[in-house]
């Protein structure tokens, strides 16, 4: 690491300077390697696709060790700190870009490492990973090099740190608070997951701390529409914005539609888009402590939900599916998403929804044999009538 430091500073990559009191200080994951020329595909390397958690697995995940009563810890890979430098810090002059392939070596190479020590790998969630000591299992999640990991068994979990450190450089950063951008709180009686910082954070970006809130999102009798005749608006402003609410339905999944309807018109946004969008932010402004809720006592029983609006987009006709997948009382999975064939009747269009409900379902109820051991998922795969309900609302 020293090495590489040195290499930097010859390179004039950047230059040590007193700490800016009127500008933030941002913080650097680095992989490192000298370049000469650009990687080129087939000779520099093969296969860049390394496995990813998906959204609604970490919170299957979180929803599962609360049932549990787990207490989930975070480890992370160890950075390097240069601690006789004070309170410096390096300005940077040049852009530095790690290895294509570099998400998929360190997954093969935690991977390989885990199974080699008894873990048993999903089938389908390939990064979630489990292991058994008598009565007491340990569970590991996963994310490019951010890994959570509990058990009922607090040596359980001590082992697992430990059997870590000894082959990687890891950092364990103790109970699990924030991860991927979602806060986590562990109490007594279950799990709160919510984004309440990073809300707070996007009312003051796009200037909405002094606005009023509301209690409707969009009004249902709205169609949006392309409005070629409105005032053209900031299109990066504008996407910025429907990124940034984007991000918010991982833990809010009542702004999803709304924030849907108006993704549909980032190519050309109008001034009615963004009222609209704004709308979405002083909706939020009023529930910015809103969130999931994941309680321990409870059955476990996997359910679907599934609806569709007919035509619903005053664009091209085509209907929008809405499905919501719970884990008894704990909302896990949803979704909304516009369908792509242009459906002749509201059957059609509530088949297509039910289908792809039913879809994400297997999904997880083939992701969670991982964790259960009961028959009822298993037959939930087999026998998906005895178990699944897709009710419309």
């Amino acid at each position: 690491m020293q090495e590489e430091l040195n290499q930097f500073e010859r390179n004039k990559v950047w230059e040590l300077v007193q700490t800016p009191t009127h500008q933030n200080v941002i913080g650097t994951k680095w992989v490192f390697r000298n370049k000469m020329n650009e990687e080129e595909e087939g000779i520099d390397f093969d296969e860049t696709f390394a496995h990813v958690a998906r959204l609604e697995a970490i919170r299957m995940f979180l929803a599962y060790v609360a049932h549990k009563n787990f207490i989930v810890y975070q480890m992370d890979v160890k950075r390097f700190e240069e601690k006789t430098l004070g309170d410096k810090v390096y300005k940077l002059k040049k852009a530095l870009y790690g290895l294509k392939q570099a998400p998929r070596a360190w997954y093969d190479t935690l991977s390989q490492f885990l199974t080699e020590n008894g873990f048993t790998k999903g089938k389908v969630d390939r990064t979630l990973f489990r292991i058994q000591d008598g009565k007491s299992i340990l569970l590991v999640q996963i994310y490019v090099d951010d890994i959570i990991f509990g058990s009922t068994n607090k040596e359980l979990c001590d082992k697992f740190s430990n059997l870590m450190q000894s082959k990687f450089e890891m950092s364990m950063m103790g109970e699990l608070t924030f991860f991927l951008g979602l806060q986590v709180k562990q109490l007594k009686d279950g799990t709160f997951i919510s984004q309440t910082k990073y809300t707070k954070e996007l009312m003051k970006k796009f200037g909405m701390e002094e606005k009023s809130s509301v209690k409707i999102l969009m009004n249902t009798s709205t169609k949006k529409y392309m409005d070629a005749d409105g005032k053209a608006i900031d299109q990066t402003r504008y996407r910025a914005l429907i990124g940034s609410l984007l991000y918010l339905t991982a833990s809010m999944p009542d702004i999803t539609f709304a924030v849907g309807v108006c993704a549909r018109f980032q190519s050309a946004p109008k001034k009615s888009h963004m009222t609209a969008a704004k709308r979405i932010l002083r909706y939020l402004k009023g529930c910015q402590e809103v969130g999931l809720w994941y309680p321990k006592e409870g059955g476990f029983k996997l359910v679907g939900y599934a609806d569709s609006d007919y035509a619903g987009c005053r664009v091209d006709r085509k209907s929008t599916s809405g499905t919501c997948q719970m884990l008894r009382n704990r909302l896990v999975s949803w979704f909304n998403k516009k369908q792509n064939s242009i459906t002749t009747s509201t059957a059609e269009a509530e088949y297509i929804a039910a289908s792809s409900c039913y879809a994400q379902v297997l999904w997880m109820a083939a992701a969670l044999l991982l964790l259960l051991t009961c028959s009822s998922f298993l037959d939930l795969i087999t026998k998906p009538s005895n178990n699944l309900r897709l009710v419309r609302p």
